[in-house]
């Protein structure tokens, strides 16, 4: 038996390593509130920072939420483990409820997250925490929240985001021309270094 895992275990670190990571995932969530979930890598803010956007309902309450939360990832063993926390704004809206208090209103409020996920190639699998703090309305003060989240990644790292070195690639080629386009404008071939522009 500890051998035939020990013969396992290179598959499934080269797994690990040739999984790939993500510009945008989407897929169901599944917890204590059912629901999907979208999240949308944003290198503009930090090549690790994504926007996560959550719609669920709940299996204990007559309630719906849309969350946003703003999330910082921290690489483990590649960018394609990792744990992440953040933070953002929730806010609900009721369901059919003959039994329902009159003054019972929607929740809103801030919500926190803290959690884990993995890439296999074209999977995402995470798990969280997400504790859901109404400022108003809501069943309870505060909802504690658990999922295990399954997502499609229909676009890898850098499908939708230009890479740094892509990006400084492109830059310098635009400084050779540019530079080029002033020698031409003022009469100066390449080759003739010692004239000033």
């Amino acid at each position: 038996m500890k051998k035939s895992l020990l013969a396992l275990l290179p598959l499934f670190c080269s797994t690990i390593i040739i999984a790939q990571s993500y510009d945008l995932a989407a897929g169901v969530r599944l917890g204590t509130d059912l629901g999907i979930s979208a999240k949308l890598r944003l290198p503009p803010i930090d090549e690790n920072f994504t926007l996560e956007t959550i719609l669920q309902t709940s299996l204990e309450r007559n309630e719906g939420m849309l969350t946003v939360l703003g999330e910082q990832h921290f690489p483990l063993i590649t960018r394609r483990v990792n744990l992440y926390a953040g933070l953002g704004l929730h806010a609900g809206w009721l369901e059919n409820d003959p039994d329902r208090v009159e003054d019972y209103k929607a929740p809103a409020g801030i919500s926190f997250i803290g959690g884990a996920e993995i890439n296999f190639k074209n999977i995402n699998i995470s798990t969280d925490f997400k504790p859901a703090v109404n400022i108003s309305g809501g069943e309870k003060r505060m909802y504690s929240q658990t999922a295990i989240t399954l997502r499609y990644i229909p676009f890898k790292r850098y499908d939708i985001f230009e890479s740094p070195r892509e990006k400084r690639k492109r830059q310098r080629q635009k400084a050779r021309d540019q530079r080029r386009q002033d020698r031409t404008t003022n009469g100066k071939k390449d080759w003739q270094f010692w004239k000033k522009g």
